[in-house]
């Protein structure tokens, strides 16, 4: 059984060209997914957000490319490009792509 999906292995990549953006969506690509953890690349269209939710694990955020707003607890944080944000768990918490924005999500549960 393969531990990471959907992403080509032993081969150097730009993580921020393994997910496209596409109008008006949130796209979002699995690259591993257990009871310990979950791995998932995410593209958000300008405007497109993740509404506020809960989690039972931390998750960490990298922003790959563009600008995000994140949401946590009601008091907003804008991710750049290379900067990243721990979303605690069970603390509301949303996304929204302020401008187009790819982020790394790893979630630890």
């Amino acid at each position: 059984m393969e531990k990471i999906k959907n992403i080509d292995k032993a081969e150097i990549l730009v993580l921020k060209e393994q997910v496209a953006y596409q109008s008006n969506q949130v796209v979002s690509r699995t690259l591993a997914q257990n009871n310990a953890l979950s791995v998932t690349l995410f593209s958000f269209d300008k405007g497109e957000e993740i509404s506020s939710h809960e989690s039972s694990g931390d998750a960490f955020v990298i922003c790959l490319d563009g600008v995000g707003e994140i949401t946590i607890d009601d008091k907003k944080y804008e991710l750049h490009e290379g900067e990243s944000i721990v979303m605690p768990a069970k603390h509301p918490h949303a996304v929204l792509g302020k401008e187009q924005f790819k982020m790394l999500l790893v979630v630890v549960f």
